[in-house]
């Protein structure tokens, strides 16, 4: 079943604590609007996409649904972690169900913001004023987008989703992820043609642009061809998206779009904001300084408001936050739940590469609790998987204010001195860097994987394949890409090589990491190359016309950690 959304007029009343989008309402009811009647200006036409977005805030309550968090944890580079009651980060690591109806938030998330998306695309041309043109166009563009993103995320967590493209209630079985992946295509070419060409920032601040739609592109293309063993992208309705075209977006991204590299990759992170900064060592002595949310590197990013309202911050952070945090883990004070602890094997395997010495961004993105949280005593009583390993680019920060420690750094600019609340930095989903090695692995050239690495101080090395794959390893670490990369390029063995047997503590206890009495590739395969399950409830409510993905059955059910009897 996939028409459980919510009301679209519930979203318009919300949008007053959506960030980004910076289109209000006025205090006219929109309770008894209906699509005769709305959208009927270009203000109300702004509200409905802005509605769509919103949707991207509504999943963000539950992180444990998100596909950031997923396609994070699920990597070889993090573990679970957590504490023993954090089974849903446990069950990501493993492949296991987490409970039931698991990842219902993303599936009505997803696609209430494609049902959204699908009425917005059927009602704009109630609109009878524009102010230009190229306000239209942008908002088609935005929505074609959108669709577009909501679809790749589902695709690639559930294999086969109903393709959805109106707003009639339906009950509909899976579609081919052919057809799929077809529509996704379609929807970008449409973006991509309709978004001006406005370069950044001119384009607005928490809005998808043309260079996005590029960019996203160019990640479907590389997925499906390389998941799929496919030459080229369909396109429903015709044609296709061949390499040469997708290469010609990436090139236009880089040559027209305004956006670039920033100075220093670790400035993209919040803790080398200023207020955190003066008192971090680190920062001081790299001398360092954040370039901020909004930065020329971002091309498209999740936003949250500085107004604390409950669920609009950014919770995975907190998921990765440490527990019993506070002043003893500065500047990483907001407390936290431990998940995703860092793999011990990615801290050696930087360390040792000849061609990474000296690599800033080792220690740029993982904080080793002994250097530089020696007085962090952790929580002995719940701590498990843990490696004193912390992904520094989601981790919450805090500053002092004369000697007031302040939880989280949003404070000085204007949001709560609250743990969870203020966490409100942006969780970026594509930035440049990304592109640059997109680029050089659909050509097959050096010249941008370079610039990637001497922003990084490392001297140039010649294209491969294996060059690209570590680079993407070490420069998008943490940032939800690995788990694809691996699948698309048939390397998921690179998940039990560098996770099993790892050295952890589990509740001050030292031990090995394992991933039980199932083997992880052999799950790998049951589940038709890591497609999860389809919420119960939504294949109860269908009645059978769903289809539960193969690999579901009770046996893999996560009970409790290896380390632990049942």
């Amino acid at each position: 079943m996939i028409y459980k959304f919510k009301p679209l007029f519930a979203a318009l009343l919300l949008l007053f604590v959506m960030a980004g989008c910076e289109d209000f309402l006025d205090t006219e009811s929109y309770t008894k609007k209906n699509t005769s009647n709305f959208p009927t200006t270009e203000e109300e036409a702004q509200a409905m996409i802005t509605g769509i977005y919103m949707t991207m805030n509504d999943l963000i309550r539950d992180p444990e649904a998100h596909p950031f968090m997923i396609f994070d944890i699920a990597s070889d580079d993090r573990l679970g972690g957590g504490s023993t009651s954090n089974v849903g980060a446990q069950s990501m690591d493993r492949l296991l169900n987490n409970k039931i109806s698991w990842l219902e938030a993303l599936w009505q998330a997803r696609y209430a913001g494609i049902y959204r998306a699908n009425n917005a695309i059927e009602t704009l041309d109630n609109i009878q004023s524009w102010s230009s043109d190229k306000v239209k166009s942008r908002l088609l563009a935005e929505t074609h987008f959108l669709r577009a993103y909501f679809y790749f995320d589902l695709i690639q967590v559930f294999g086969q989703v109903p393709l959805k493209l109106s707003t009639v209630p339906e009950n509909l079985p899976k579609n081919t992820a052919d057809e799929v992946y077809e529509q996704i295509a379609y929807d970008l070419e449409e973006a991509i043609k309709l978004f001006p060409n406005d370069a950044f920032p001119n384009y607005g601040k928490g809005k998808a642009s043309k260079w996005a739609a590029e960019a996203l592109m160019a990640r479907v293309y590389l997925f499906y061809t390389g998941f799929y063993k496919k030459s080229s992208l369909p396109i429903a309705g015709g044609g296709e998206v061949t390499k040469q075209r997708v290469i010609g977006y990436v090139e236009d991204c880089i040559n027209n779009s305004g956006h670039s590299l920033v100075s220093d990759q670790r400035n993209i992170w919040p803790y080398t904001n200023p207020y955190t900064g003066k008192d971090y060592q680190y920062v001081k002595d790299n001398g360092l300084l954040w370039e901020g949310d909004n930065c020329k590197e971002t091309l498209f990013a999740m936003k949250f408001s500085n107004s604390g309202v409950n669920g609009y911050f950014n919770r995975i952070v907190e998921y990765y936050n440490p527990r019993l945090s506070g002043a003893s883990c500065f500047p990483f004070v907001p407390q936290g739940y431990s998940n995703g602890p860092v793999s011990t094997t990615l801290w050696n395997d930087w360390q040792s590469d000849p061609d990474y010495v000296g690599d800033y961004r080792r220690v740029g993105s993982i904080c080793y609790e002994p250097d530089e949280i020696p007085n962090y005593a952790g929580d002995k009583t719940k701590e498990v998987e843990k490696t004193r390993l912390w992904a520094k680019k989601y981790l919450g920060v805090g500053a002092y204010d004369g000697n007031n420690l302040i939880q989280t750094v949003s404070y000085f600019y204007g949001g709560p001195n609250n743990r969870q609340q203020g966490l409100n930095n942006d969780l970026i989903l594509i930035r440049m860097a990304d592109v640059y090695l997109m680029h050089s692995e659909l050509t097959e050239t050096n010249t941008y994987l370079n610039k990637v690495r001497e922003r990084a101080k490392l001297p140039a090395v010649a294209y491969s394949l294996n060059a690209i794959k570590k680079e993407r390893r070490f420069e998008l670490c943490f940032e939800g890409l690995r788990w694809n990369d691996l699948r698309r390029w048939g390397d998921v063995q690179e998940i039990v090589k560098n996770q099993e047997g790892v050295d952890i503590t589990n509740r001050g206890v030292v031990g090995k990491y394992t991933f039980g009495s199932t083997d992880f590739m052999t799950r790998y395969q049951q589940t038709g190359g890591g497609f999860w399950k389809i919420p119960d409830s939504q294949v109860i409510l269908s009645e059978g016309v769903l289809e539960q993905n193969p690999g579901w059955e009770e046996t893999y059910n996560f009970n409790t950690l290896p380390y632990y009897a049942n």
